[in-house]
């Protein structure tokens, strides 16, 4: 396994971002429960979550198969690898691989569902992981993508603080071919691979002071310093004012924040 798959991950890997996927697997839990009660995943059958990171949606996978199913979880950077299989040791189902989201090495039409979220949106070439996902899908089995879509990013009363981070992260996130408003392509990639019965819910989340999710993305920039200071977007300094700035103007309960749209799309393999 070469460095490559986590050097294109377009968040890059640190203790802080492995928190931040710690957090967002219970954040965004309930639309990940909303998406399995609409497959009706069935005890006894399996499933994979490529890029699981520290957890992803395994839990949830494991109980929907329960003890006779299978599930495995498949990312890039090995601490999400082994943080995954310390989480997975006692849900008794689950195993945890190394690999690439784009190129697995899993066996042809394994799995009855095929999930990736917030995958897409953090590499380049992201129809090469569609390919992969319809690859290792069962006849008749699904395919499972919920990926976000920043256009509409909403923070109201506005603060030009908020404008810049928001031009920063655009900037550094796509430095590799990543792209923050894949929510709206993800639907034309599925029906393009050839994939069927594509439906499609966006989920419009707005966050109250206290809920981790309201600075999603001063702590997305965070994550992205080194990558923003190296192409010399901003210095140190004007990123600390920026985050200061903009997560104190988010304590104000009267300031409406919606980070992104969540497209969750849904779709089966041809059987």
């Amino acid at each position: 396994m070469s460095d490559h798959a986590t050097q294109v991950y377009a968040l890059g890997a640190d203790e802080e971002e492995t928190a931040r996927l710690r957090r967002q697997s219970e954040e965004l839990r309930p639309e990940a429960e909303a998406l399995l009660a609409a497959i009706g995943l069935q005890p006894g059958q399996s499933a994979v979550d490529l890029g699981c990171g520290p957890s992803g949606i395994l839990g949830l996978l494991s109980a929907a198969v329960g003890a006779p199913g299978r599930v495995v979880g498949v990312d890039a950077d090995a601490a999400h690898v082994a943080a995954a299989g310390r989480f997975a040791a006692a849900l008794g189902n689950v195993s945890v691989l190394l690999g690439d989201a784009r190129h697995t090495g899993l066996p042809d039409a394994t799995f009855d569902l095929v999930h990736a979220r917030t995958l897409l949106a953090t590499v380049p070439a992201p129809a090469e992981v569609v390919a992969e996902m319809t690859r290792l899908a069962r006849p008749g089995g699904w395919i499972a993508c919920a990926e976000p879509d920043v256009e509409h990013a909403v923070c109201y009363p506005p603060v030009p603080e908020w404008d810049r981070l928001v031009e920063l992260f655009r900037a550094a996130f796509g430095r590799s071919g990543a792209d923050p408003l894949i929510g709206r392509r993800v639907p034309a990639m599925l029906w393009q691979a050839g994939l069927a019965d594509v439906a499609v819910t966006v989920h419009a989340g707005c966050y109250p002071v206290g809920h981790s999710r309201r600075n999603l993305l001063p702590d997305l920039v965070r994550s992205l310093h080194p990558v923003i200071i190296g192409l010399g977007l901003a210095c140190g300094g004007e990123l600390a004012v920026l985050d200061r700035t903009v997560r104190g103007h988010l304590a104000d309960p009267r300031v409406l924040m919606m980070p992104h749209l969540l497209v969750t799309a849904v779709a089966r393999k041809p059987g």
